[in-house]
């Protein structure tokens, strides 16, 4: 039996145009910084635990002493740098698909958060930056009294 599929000829756009934007830049890579310098930008994780939030950063070949963490506001702010640690001299290289240089990424966090509770960890280039919610946005149990 044939399966019959409504045809929405405008349904699909937005996903042709994220599918556009990511080959082109696979492509030319990051656009660049206003020096000039090409930028990328470290993959993202974030979820919620009934006490706190959870962001997982994916920084492979990051020194963690390259890494800044700062909160203002509800924004959360990344910033580094990867260096091109290599003893070929770029003249030598037939091909290179790594990208090297500072990254920045800010993130809008869903809440407020305690940031003077705020705790991180770098280990095997992953960053784990877990932000304890307010309490006045945990929530609470109140007991109902029945009369």
């Amino acid at each position: 039996m044939i399966e019959i599929e409504r045809w929405r000829p405008f349904g699909s756009v937005a996903r042709w145009d994220s599918e556009v934007n990511r080959l082109f830049d696979g492509f030319f890579g990051r656009p660049a910084a206003s020096n000039g310098e090409r930028m990328w930008v470290p993959a993202l994780d974030m979820y919620e635990t009934k006490d706190e939030i959870v962001l997982n950063f994916e920084l492979p070949g990051v020194r963690e002493k390259d890494v800044t963490l700062s909160i203002t506001g509800d924004v959360l702010t990344l910033k580094g740098e990867r260096a091109f640690d290599s003893d070929v001299k770029g003249e030598n290289y037939h091909h290179v698909e790594r990208v090297f240089g500072k990254f920045e990424r800010s993130v809008q966090l869903p809440m407020e958060v305690q940031a003077d509770k705020v705790q991180a960890t770098y280990r095997d280039g992953m960053l784990e930056v877990k932000l304890p919610k307010a309490e006045e946005v945990k929530p609470r149990e109140i007991k109902i009294n029945i009369v």
